[in-house]
């Protein structure tokens, strides 16, 4: 299972350059249909915007790759928009770029740099984050012991998911599969071995890279 990056919500932001409007989607999607049915509802919402520019990553060997223009002169959105994509690292993702033209002619270096902006504006609202092999776990752990796996769990690098309460403590964690060893070896040892645990599935899961707020694109030269 291979690592991979892409967003973590569908999110917009707004950039205006010269009286003209431009706003950023970006969303995770994960197939092509499912990228152009996101275009689509962009166009619906803004249907009365000058162009509705894109560019969409499929697949985490990013097999599948299109872009469109949309109507402004040729490589000065669509492209700018893939290839802010592309520095970003992420697949299975959209970014429709919408425009509500101003009055200003912006040149074709200036279009460029807005469309490449506003893509990265949209990128870090949405979020990047990893997409790793990760591991399910079952615990049963008894009541005294219950106190100490818990506080446990605060330090390590594990998601508490579910708990239950009967004779015993059932609960699952998932980790990535990297830390998986480590997580089963520091609850066994905080509850003195009486831990009962199974790996129950392999997963890909989404693991936060980084926020809007951790990480605000530089502005166009």
């Amino acid at each position: 299972m291979k690592a991979y990056r892409t967003l973590l919500r569908d999110a917009s932001e707004e950039y205006v350059v010269q009286k003209s409007r431009f706003i950023g989607r970006a969303a995770p999607v994960n197939t092509p249909e499912a990228a152009l049915a996101f275009l689509e509802s962009v166009r619906q919402q803004h249907r009365d915007a000058s162009h509705h520019c894109y560019a969409y990553i499929i697949g985490s060997n990013a097999g599948v790759m299109r872009y469109s223009d949309d109507g402004e002169p040729g490589g000065t959105a669509g492209l700018p928009i893939i290839e802010t994509m592309k520095a970003r690292g992420v697949v299975d993702a959209a970014v429709v770029v919408t425009r509500y033209f101003g009055g200003v002619l912006l040149g074709a270096g200036g279009l460029a740099r807005a469309y490449g902006h506003t893509c990265a504006l949209a990128l870090a609202a949405a979020g990047v984050c990893e997409m790793l092999p990760s591991q399910r776990w079952l615990f049963e752990v008894t009541y005294p012991k219950w106190d100490q796996a818990l506080y446990a769990l605060k330090s390590l690098p594990a998601r508490l998911e579910s708990t239950a309460f009967a004779a015993t403590v059932n609960f699952s964690l998932l980790c990535r599969s990297a830390d998986a060893e480590a997580v089963v070896a520091a609850l066994t040892r905080v509850t003195d071995g009486r831990l009962e645990s199974l790996m129950t599935e392999e997963i890909y899961a989404a693991w936060a890279e980084e926020t809007a707020e951790e990480a605000q694109p530089d502005g166009p030269v």
